[in-house]
């Protein structure tokens, strides 16, 4: 460890982490959207989501190894560099082709998020990495709950309308580009804040390091799923992240098609949503883990997505049960009976993939020896990576070819083999290896 002051370099690295992922989250709510204008359809703008998840699967081994010989600090400086590049051409984007090409750079670049786990494992001991890596979860979550309010914002009509008497006449400012050039602008802070006060954390006698031979992430995925009880919960967790991105990725598609929303209106479901998560997640699944254990809250989580996931596409008809609110707020969107029974089916749905999350990642890592929880977190990384690079896509052909319900259902019915899997499990032989 060189790093003279661990504890402010750990929150340097989540605040990088926490800005990287707010930049990333403001254009959520517009990706679909945006794809849409250029006379995509659901299916290419699926595809649109994808891409970023596979750059990223590809791109992270290779900055993860990058680092180890070149240093954290240069690659993490490179990769916020990339990331600025990608969202101002995201920005200026004229063609779905240079959507495209902005996409799979900041998927690319996004892949830094293994040189920040080894960073952390860089400057902790190793009995208290387990809290540095939580660190690193808490900024992921916060990312993704206050990066689609932004994006909303700066794609509302009053933001827009005067960006568009403060900017030059050659800036093109729409719902679309001012959410990407915010994204490239906060970025760009993070880039320079990290570049002035980013110590290295890799001393040069270890760099260049030879690695030795290294298993790819996929042959690393099937050797674990040759495992018995490991191969089980990786299974099991590439189900549930594939299944539940039929709703990430065809969300905004299903809002806009049934209510007429924008990335506004989107923007405070997805953040309502977020809070949720991150509420289960940081206050709730401790607790409940401690009286009922892990497996019983992923088996509980799961149980409660099969239903909840393919009931959301039919929120107007469910709408008949609830009474229409109309404007509940001075601001914001209208509030009519499908939209509230779509929040309702909503909040219970997203408590059980955030109990079913971290209760499979909890699981996978108790699976493990203390010196291979690197490893067995990389899996479920891998396993979801994937499972968000193929999903999107089947849902998007399911969209567009079947119906507009079709994802949702598929996504709800995939989690019936989850609770098989895990019915299927040998407790005892998982939670053994730290005891």
């Amino acid at each position: 460890m060189t790093v003279e002051n661990p504890r402010r370099a750990l929150g340097v690295v989540f605040f990088i982490v926490f800005v990287d992922l707010l930049g990333f989250g403001i254009l959520i709510p517009v990706i679909p959207l945006y794809a849409l204008s250029f006379g995509a359809t659901e299916f290419v703008g699926s595809l649109l989501i994808a891409s970023y998840s596979a750059m990223q699967f590809l791109a992270a081994p290779f900055l993860g190894r990058l680092s180890d010989s070149r240093g954290r600090r240069p690659v993490l400086l490179l990769s916020l560099t990339g990331s600025v590049l990608a969202w101002l051409l995201f920005g200026v984007a004229g063609s779905l082709a240079v959507l495209f090409a902005a996409r799979m750079l900041a998927g690319a670049m996004g892949g830094n998020i293994a040189t920040a786990q080894a960073y952390i494992a860089d400057i902790t001991a190793a009995d208290e990495r387990a809290k540095g890596l939580g660190l690193l979860g808490a900024a992921f979550g916060l990312g993704f709950v206050f990066g689609p309010a932004l994006g909303g914002f700066f794609a509302s009509e009053p933001v827009i309308a005067a960006a568009r008497d403060l900017l030059p006449a050659f800036v093109p400012v729409s719902e679309f580009s001012l959410p990407s050039f915010a994204a490239a602008a906060i970025t760009g802070t993070n880039l320079v804040v990290a570049f002035f006060v980013l110590p290295e954390s890799r001393p040069p006698e270890a760099r260049g390091t030879p690695a030795g031979d290294r298993e790819s992430r996929v042959q690393q995925l099937l050797s674990a799923l040759r495992s018995p009880g490991l191969g089980t919960l990786v299974a099991s967790f590439f189900l549930v992240s594939f299944a539940f991105s039929a709703l990430e990725s065809q969300f905004i598609f299903l809002t806009n098609d049934q209510y007429g929303y924008g990335a506004t209106e989107n923007a405070i479901i997805l953040t309502y949503v977020g809070v949720v998560l991150a509420v289960v997640q940081g206050g709730l699944v401790g607790p409940l883990t401690d009286r009922f254990g892990e497996y019983r809250l992923a088996v509980a989580g799961a149980a409660i997505q099969v239903l909840t996931l393919a009931a959301v596409p039919f929120s107007p008809q469910l709408g008949a049960f609830v009474p229409d609110l109309g404007r509940i707020l001075p601001v914001g969107p209208v509030l009519p009976a499908g939209v509230l029974a779509l929040l309702v089916v909503m909040t219970p749905l997203s408590f059980g993939n955030a109990l079913t999350n971290v209760s499979l990642n909890t699981l996978v890592s108790r699976s493990a020896t203390d010196d291979e929880q690197g490893g067995a977190f990389g899996l479920t990384q891998s396993a979801g990576s994937l499972a968000r690079t193929f999903g999107p896509a089947l849902a998007g052909g399911l969209y567009t070819a079947v119906a507009f319900w079709a994802p949702f259902v598929v996504g709800g019915a995939l989690m019936v083999p989850i609770l098989v899997l895990l019915g299927r499990l040998d407790r005892e032989a998982v939670t053994s290896a730290t005891a």
